[in-house]
C-alpha cells in the first residue's frame, strides 16, 4: 500500500502530516487512511478509496499513514482500530468512519464532503441573488438572503453591508449601524 502512484494520492509520515493534510486541507479536502500492512481490511479498503478519490479528478486529495511507523496523527485523533479514514476541510476534521466500507458508501462519504465545501460557491450566488433583489427594490427578499448567508458565515463582509444598506433603505438607521459594528475591526477599511 506504500509508493503509491497517483496524482491524487500520497503516502505521509507524522512529521509530514501538518503540511500534508491540516495546511493542505486549508485549500482542498483531504481525506485521510489510517492503515497498516498486517491488516486484512485495509487492504481491502485500499484499493477503493484510491479509486473513489481518482474519479473525482483532484476535487479532493487522499493521504495515506502507516500507523504503525507514525502513530501520533492516529493516536492524537484517537484511532482505536483501522483502517480509520478521517476528512479533513479547512484544518480540521469534519468527519470519519472506521472499517472497511462498500464502494457505494465510500462515494457518499466523499460526495458529502465535498458537497459541505461547496458553501463558498452558495454564499456567492446567494449574495448575487439579494443584490438583485434589493436593485429590484425588493428589500425584505434581499434582507432575509443577507441574513441567512451571515448565519452561514457571520464574518462575512458583503452580506452584512448589504443587510445594513436594507436597513438603511427602511430607515431604520440604528439597526445598520449595529449591523455594521458586526464586521470584525480586521475586516474594516
Amino acid at each position: 500500500m506504500t509508493d503509491t502512484a497517483s496524482l491524487h494520492t500520497k503516502d505521509t509520515t507524522d512529521q509530514d502530516f501538518m503540511a500534508d493534510v491540516v495546511e493542505a486541507s486549508e485549500t482542498q479536502p483531504v481525506i485521510v487512511d489510517f492503515w497498516a500492512p498486517w491488516c486484512g481490511p485495509c487492504r481491502t479498503l485500499g484499493p477503493i478509496i484510491e479509486k473513489a478519490v481518482e474519479s473525482r479528478k483532484g476535487q479532493v486529495k487522499l493521504v495515506k499513514i502507516n500507523i504503525d511507523e507514525n502513530p501520533a496523527y492516529a493516536g492524537q485523533l484517537g484511532v482505536r482500530s483501522i483502517p480509520a479514514v478521517y476528512a479533513f476541510d479547512k484544518g480540521r476534521p469534519v468527519d470519519a468512519f472506521m472499517g472497511a466500507l462498500p464502494e457505494g458508501q465510500i462515494n457518499a462519504f466523499i460526495d458529502k464532503l465535498l458537497n459541505g465545501t461547496d458553501t463558498g460557491k452558495m454564499i456567492a450566488e446567494a449574495l448575487e441573488q439579494a443584490e438583485a433583489a434589493s436593485q429590484s427594490g425588493d428589500i425584505g427578499t434581499a434582507a432575509q438572503i443577507y441574513a441567512a448567508v451571515i448565519q452561514q458565515d457571520p464574518e462575512n463582509v458583503a452580506a452584512l453591508a448589504g443587510l445594513a444598506r436594507c436597513y438603511l433603505a427602511n430607515g431604520d438607521k440604528e439597526r445598520a449601524e449595529a449591523t455594521l459594528d458586526m464586521i470584525p475591526e480586521a475586516k474594516r477599511n
